[in-house]
């Protein structure tokens, strides 16, 4: 047989109490926490180690125990998370106020068409980054040259730009002398490998 349980019934079973929020609410609190910070393990302590160690600490077992086991441990997290999260929360009222259609259109815009762009071709960004160190000029290969695999040029030097999961594939051909550039998109940016 399978089942399913509701969270509301894992609660109810749990006897936790039933927070009731308005709609939207609660989206707006988690962007707000987002970008406080406030509920990281370094402010919150790390509740996925915390909870064994409550359940091994000769408290009962029942949330009020659970309650107190924390809140002994971090007597002030509540308070200091709620006022971290509130001046979050005034920031994105002040901000709300300032965001008409025009701005979405705007915004959707540069979604579709910048962050797109400037997201999945990365070559010629990386090509012009190195030249800048280099101090020498870049340019693109043309369509002889990527039958070559070459992607571009910094200076007189071919590269071959790629994802660093290339690296375990072998596509380019032996045969060219080709130097190559891994690069792995972070949530900052990039970070490229260029082979001597």
């Amino acid at each position: 047989m399978n089942f399913t349980i509701k969270n509301e019934e894992v609660a109810k079973f749990n006897e936790s109490k039933n927070y009731d929020f308005p709609k939207y609410t609660t989206q707006i609190i988690n962007l707000a926490n987002q970008n406080a910070g406030a509920t990281r393990p370094a402010k919150i302590g790390q509740l996925s180690d915390l909870f064994p160690e409550y359940e091994h600490s000769g408290y009962q077992i029942a949330i009020e125990y659970w309650r107190k086991f924390y809140v002994d441990k971090y007597p002030d997290v509540f308070d200091t998370a709620t006022e971290s999260i509130f001046a979050q929360i005034e920031n994105l009222r002040n901000a709300i106020d300032l965001i008409d259609k025009k701005m979405v259109r705007e915004w959707v815009e540069d979604l579709i068409i910048n962050k797109t762009y400037n997201g999945l071709y990365f070559q010629k960004a990386i090509l012009a980054f190195l030249a800048e160190k280099k101090n020498t000029s870049y340019r693109l290969a043309n369509p002889v040259e990527e039958a070559k695999g070459i992607d571009g040029f910094v200076g007189e030097t071919p590269y071959s730009v790629k994802p660093d999961t290339y690296k375990t594939m072998n596509r380019l051909p032996e045969s060219i002398d080709i130097k190559m550039i891994y690069y792995t998109k972070t949530k900052t940016g990039l970070k490229i490998e260029v082979e001597d």
